[in-house]
């Protein structure tokens, strides 16, 4: 875990109460409204993105996101005046974090997540803005300039994408709900941002707003549905449940965290107090149910237990080394020694069962390749777990695409959802990133279309003007 995370807890338990309100705090000052301003960036999870990963300094900066349009670099939001934000005014720091605007006027990409921060309200941006200013070390590191392929470099352009898709304007409690609904859906809708990757994008890759939760891909990785729905979504869980995941990134029957979702528990949600993390829930377990076709019965119901040693005995070489292709046999040189023979897990469930769990019985199997492909990291508190990646860049006989798609699909067809198959061009897409959307598969056709539409536009009206004279 990072310093400045670990440093949340006492103040946490100094403030008392949620991590987060959305309640007038404006009698705050000094050290109180600086401690607050923490609260609200661990719920905002800013340290994850704007801080490098292995020994980065914190808000410094420099860490990559993979976007479907290229690397988007974060920026150092320290209060360095050379590098960071440290010139920025009260005003030009909520317009950067609600609006997407910097200071000189350039415009941020969506990939920071102002579409949810516009609802944070004014003495939530002062709070955050005074730990900015005065809880946080100013770090002159220099930042990373993004540099995306034409047109997405075109940062002018996002004026008009917030003209269409970005819905300004604060929280507003509803008064026909309960006050802890209302908290939990400012924490999921505003600064926990958690439509952001749960929301499948439209073309134009805004969030598609009919299908608010119901799921989406964020690289490698597929960010549930979250849902009310009991097939598709969170609905068969409890609200203790829900409560648990949040907190420890773990429930035995359930589901593991991984991914960006390690991530955010690591360095925010684990720090939400039990009664924000109860208000999340009883939000989410409110929301509009949205179905997938594809589901027929809940992910985690999927799987028993079935041992894979006693059909391979004598069955594979001494000396078959990385050339071994069958599904069966590369689970149990793989992964039986911590699934277990039978995918039961370890006794502790820090190695999860690979039946009841909803990696294995998703009708979208990226998560189960992606935990193979590039591993699983959590840390929470003191426990830390780790699932080593299979991949080439840090195992020592990497397993090939066609190897993962086999274990994939031995694990579905035996403990996981058997209707769902892996074919070895799904592991190479996953490999490189991710499925690429329509608009950034588009791109290299753009800069020709349009020289051709300005060429045919000047001859249009250069015949116009033929045809007046």
């Amino acid at each position: 875990m990072k310093k400045q995370a670990k440093l949340t807890l006492l103040s946490l338990l100094l403030l008392g109460g949620s991590a987060v309100q959305a309640a007038d705090n404006g009698e705050l000052s000094g050290a109180a409204l600086i401690k607050k301003g923490e609260q609200i960036a661990i719920s905002s999870d800013c340290q994850a993105c704007h801080t490098k990963p292995e020994g980065g300094t914190p808000f410094a900066g420099g860490y990559g996101i993979s976007s479907p349009m290229g690397v988007i670099y974060a920026t150092n939001i320290t209060p360095s005046n050379a590098e960071g934000i440290g010139s920025y005014s009260e005003e030009q720091f909520a317009r950067a974090v609600r609006d997407g605007i910097r200071a000189d006027g350039t415009h941020l990409y969506p990939a920071m997540p102002y579409t949810s921060y516009t609802r944070l309200s004014d003495a939530d941006i002062k709070a955050l803005y005074a730990y900015f200013m005065h809880g946080v070390k100013p770090v002159d590191q220099k930042n990373t300039l993004t540099d995306l392929p034409f047109p997405f470099n075109l940062r002018f352009s996002m004026a008009a994408w917030n003209l269409l898709f970005l819905k300004d304007g604060r929280f507003a409690p509803d008064a026909a709900k309960s006050e802890q609904w209302n908290r939990g859906a400012y924490l999921v809708n505003g600064p926990g941002h958690c439509d952001t990757c749960h929301t499948p994008r439209n073309l134009l890759m805004a969030e598609d707003s009919s299908q608010a939760l119901a799921g989406g891909m964020v690289g490698s990785w597929y960010a549930p549905n979250i849902t009310s729905d009991p097939i598709s979504g969170i609905g068969g869980w409890s609200n203790q449940q829900l409560v648990q995941y949040l907190k420890t990134g773990r429930v035995v029957g359930k589901n593991q965290a991984a991914g960006g979702m390690a991530e955010a528990i690591e360095n925010s949600l684990q720090y939400f107090s039990d009664d924000d993390l109860a208000a999340i829930a009883v939000y989410l377990k409110s929301t509009a149910p949205v179905r997938d076709a594809k589901d027929s019965q809940p992910a985690d119901s999927y799987g028993k237990p079935l041992n894979v040693e006693p059909q391979l005995r004598g069955l594979q070489p001494a000396n078959a080394n990385n050339t071994v292709t069958d599904g069966a046999a590369l689970f149990s040189g793989n992964c039986a020694s911590c699934h277990q023979p039978d995918g039961s897990g370890s006794k502790n469930q820090a190695y999860p069962s690979l039946f009841n769990n909803t990696a294995t019985g998703s009708s979208n199997p990226a998560n189960l390749i992606s935990a193979i492909l590039f591993g699983v990291e959590r840390k929470v508190g003191d426990q830390h777990v780790l699932m080593p990646n299979f991949g080439p860049l840090s195992y020592v006989n990497p397993l090939n695409d066609q190897q993962i798609a086999a274990i994939s699909n031995y694990v579905l067809q035996q403990y996981g959802n058997p209707a769902v198959k892996v074919s070895a061009a799904d592991v190479t897409v996953l490999r490189l990133g991710g499925p690429v959307p329509l608009l950034a598969m588009l791109q290299p056709y753009m800069a020709p279309a349009i020289g051709i539409a300005v060429v045919a536009l000047i001859f249009m009206a250069w015949l116009l003007g033929r045809k007046r004279r």
